[in-house]
């Protein structure tokens, strides 16, 4: 079954969705960082849209090649670091949330690395790309 066009469907909603982008963009979160989060969330949510956007946005930042392919398993390199690593471990698990994981360890993490302002940001950041990959997976929306 086709599905819907969910920018045309609702623009209203998708307009709130972008204010929120828009804020995001003049956050304490910077351009790098926060493509590195946009795809790893999209990595564990499987949205093939939102992975091809970012990883194609980020290597137009600048980012590396080898880090853009290590990033599924950034855990076990040394290419990343202790900031973008407490990011990456904050990002993994708010996206996860379904699976209940302890937060204390990637909080205190975070913690270490990050002001309180820049905490609620990258949350919000989360949780942003977390909504955009459940329309994007829900109306099966493809890279072109």
């Amino acid at each position: 079954m086709e599905r819907i066009d969910f920018y045309t469907a609702s623009p209203k909603a998708v307009k709130a969705w972008v204010a929120l982008e828009q804020y995001i963009a003049t956050s304490s979160i910077d351009k790098p960082l926060a493509e590195l989060v946009r795809l790893r969330s999209s990595q564990i949510n499987g949205c093939a849209y939102c992975v091809d956007m970012h990883a194609t946005d980020a290597r137009e930042g600048g980012e590396a090649e080898r880090r853009l392919h290590a990033l599924s398993v950034w855990r076990e390199t040394r290419f990343f670091t202790p900031r973008e690593r407490a990011a990456l471990g904050w990002t993994e698990t708010m996206t996860r949330l379904a699976q209940q994981p302890d937060t204390g360890e990637s909080y205190a993490a975070l913690a270490e690395q990050f002001s309180a302002e820049e905490m609620v940001d990258l949350t919000l950041l989360i949780s942003t790309i977390n909504g955009w990959n459940r329309l994007a997976v829900g109306f099966a929306k493809m890279p072109e």
